[in-house]
Order: C-alpha cells, then structure tokens, then sequence
C-alpha cells in the first residue's frame, strides 16, 4: 500500500471516478495518522491493527482491505516520512542563493517535527533499533541525499559559501531540527516551560540557522 497525495479538487467539482479516489484518499490519510499514533505509542510488537482501525473509524475487516498487515503499513509509514522529507529540501532548493535554501530548509524541518512529533520520534526509533524495515529502501533516499550533496559541493565550487563537508553538512541540520521534536521533553525541560507554553519556535529557528550559515560562512 502506498499514500497518495495527488491533489483532488472539492466535492462540488468531483466526477464519480474522482469521488471514489477522493475517498480512498481520505480513509488512507485517516489509516496513516491512526498508524503513526498506534506505533508510536506502543512500538510495532504492541500495536494491533485493531486498535489502529479503531483510530481510523474503521472495522478491522475494512482495514485490511487496505492493508495486508501491520508489519507492511508500519514500513509504508516510515517511507511516508522519508518521502515528505524529500520533497521538503526538493521544495527548500528551489533558487540560487545558498542563505535563503538553507533557511527554507531548516524552516520547514523544524516546522514538520513540531506539527509531527510523532512521526518523527517513530522514524528516529526505527533507525535506533537498526532500520530493519527501511533497510531495504536505502538506495533511493542516498541517490536524493548525493543529489544534494552535489548542490551544496557546488556552492563550495563556485566560492559561494566555505569548504564544508556537504554530507555532513546536511546530516547535521536533520541531528539539529530532528532534536527539537525527538527530545521536546528535555527541551522544555531545559526551557523551563510548561506543558501548556508554547516552544519559542521563532528563537529555535534563528539560532539554528545562524549556527549553519556561520559554518559555512554565510554570517
């Protein structure tokens, strides 16, 4: 099973092969955050794809005809998250000035981990306990992270910004923008805030921007 995300006009525009995949569409995206907030809670051992279909507002019989089992919706979610994260630095790298790419780039990781914590916190689980399910999709997210490598090693060619690592590089602003969602407990721990206040995301971001574009010279 794969998330469509194609967009669909309104109801009032919709021809009845429109309807039907619009349909689909929605009971995939209730099915998706039903399934990130079930393993995200209780791991893939302790969720059951009734509880995840109880979520969704679906019988369990209705679920799985979507679905073949949870070990195949639970890998369909990681590659979700891998998917949008994608098309976040696709979308950031539009344009030729390195400053204003790497601050749409951090904007939209730092926005994505606070509107999905629990996407987040359930892909970093993955990749601790050995990426066993995303192993297997590796090739095609190193050929999208070389393509940007190849992007920020040409800023680097051209005397745009400081020699740096482009790999690194890159891989340093997910550790940084993944931590506030990861680990908001100790964030806000360390912030003194309380479950009701909310993160400064504004401050976050400026800082963590400015921490990049010093390391490659842009401050």
């Amino acid at each position: 099973m794969a998330f469509d995300k194609a967009e669909i006009p309104e109801d009032g525009e919709l021809s009845a092969r429109e309807k039907v995949l619009e349909r689909r569409r929605r009971i995939l995206a209730a099915i998706r955050n039903a399934a990130i907030d079930e393993f995200a809670s209780k791991g893939l051992v302790g969720a059951s794809t009734q509880a995840i279909a109880q979520r969704a507002g679906l019988t369990k019989p209705q679920l799985h005809y979507y679905i073949s089992s949870k070990e195949e919706l639970y890998e369909d979610i990681l590659v979700y998250i891998l998917e949008e994260w994608k098309e976040m630095f696709i979308s950031a790298s539009n344009g030729d000035d390195p400053e204003q790419i790497i601050r749409a780039y951090i904007h939209k990781k730092l926005e994505y981990g606070q509107k999905n914590p629990k996407a987040s916190r359930l892909f970093t689980t993955e990749i601790a306990n050995g990426a066993p399910f995303l192993g297997r999709h590796w090739a095609q997210y190193q050929a999208s992270t070389q393509e940007a490598v190849k992007l920020i090693q040409s800023w680097v060619d051209q005397g745009l910004i400081r020699p740096v690592d482009p790999l690194l590089f890159q891989m340093h602003i997910w550790a940084v923008t993944q931590h506030y969602a990861d680990f908001e407990v100790q964030v806000r721990n360390f912030m003194q805030l309380s479950d009701d206040q909310e993160l400064d995301m504004a401050r976050v971001e400026e800082e963590v921007a400015n921490l990049f574009l010093r390391a490659c010279g842009l401050q």
